[in-house]
């Protein structure tokens, strides 16, 4: 796979995404930097999960390009953009509700063979979230939602990602949980972790972003830091009212 000269840790140029004939993704250019979390935020349908779903492979872009740490991943089958760092935490939770909490955390480091390594990964996993280390035996679909949210942050941090991308990870929590999640969110970044993140929460995102994009019918058409984007105008009507 070619190396490229880029600048960016992450850097999307101008892709297109479509499902079937219809086109859901009209150009979209976005870049991240090393330890940044970025938020894309927008109405439902707007394109935000075939962003992060382009990004993992799940869905190939017909056009433009993606480019993680200089190699280009555009063309990449899922298994392969994940071996090279990048997971992704899917809108929903999509555990596996009839393992346990140990077993889908055990699939999140498939590609590791140590068991040491593996153990490791579980208590750096337990660090951010104490409640799955008192429930490893319980069946995860037994769980609340918020637990199941937590499991399903934590198989992603098994894999020892370069880049998290979340997708909606407050959505159907209680407030509790929801602070819970976005405290978490900013202890990953404390320790270096880069992350993409989609979010129905408008506010709650651009609080803790260095930057956001806003997206509208499969396009760009706004972006900016965090902070900045909260005061805008367009934005406080639109998406934080």
């Amino acid at each position: 796979m070619a190396e490229l000269n880029v600048s960016h840790y992450l850097d999307v140029r101008g892709i297109e995404s479509y499902y079937g004939k219809i086109k859901a993704l009209n150009g979209i250019d976005l870049h991240i930097e090393q330890g940044e979390i970025v938020t894309l935020i927008g109405s439902n349908g707007a394109g935000k999960s075939t962003t992060l779903k382009s990004i993992s492979g799940q869905v190939r872009p017909k056009e433009g390009s993606i480019l993680f740490e200089g190699k280009d991943i555009t063309k990449n089958e899922p298994h392969k953009t994940a071996l090279l760092g990048i997971a992704q935490v899917p809108e929903g939770r999509r555990i596996f509700p009839r393992l346990t909490v140990r077993e889908n955390l055990q699939i999140g480091a498939f590609s590791v063979k140590d068991k040491k390594i593996v153990a490791q990964r579980m208590e750096t996993v337990f660090g951010y979230f104490p409640r799955l280390k008192e429930r490893l035996s319980q069946v995860s679909g037994t769980m609340s939602g918020g637990e199941q949210q937590m499991l399903a942050m934590g198989r992603a941090l098994m894999m020892k990602p370069k880049l998290l991308m979340l997708d909606e990870p407050s959505m159907g929590l209680s407030p509790n949980f929801v602070e819970q999640i976005f405290n978490i969110i900013l202890d990953m970044k404390e320790v270096g972790m880069t992350i993409l993140l989609v979010e129905q929460n408008a506010y709650q995102a651009l609080q803790i972003a260095d930057r956001g994009y806003v997206i509208q019918t499969g396009q760009i058409v706004m972006e900016g830091r965090g902070k900045e984007l909260m005061v805008n105008d367009m934005i406080r009507e639109a998406y934080l009212a």
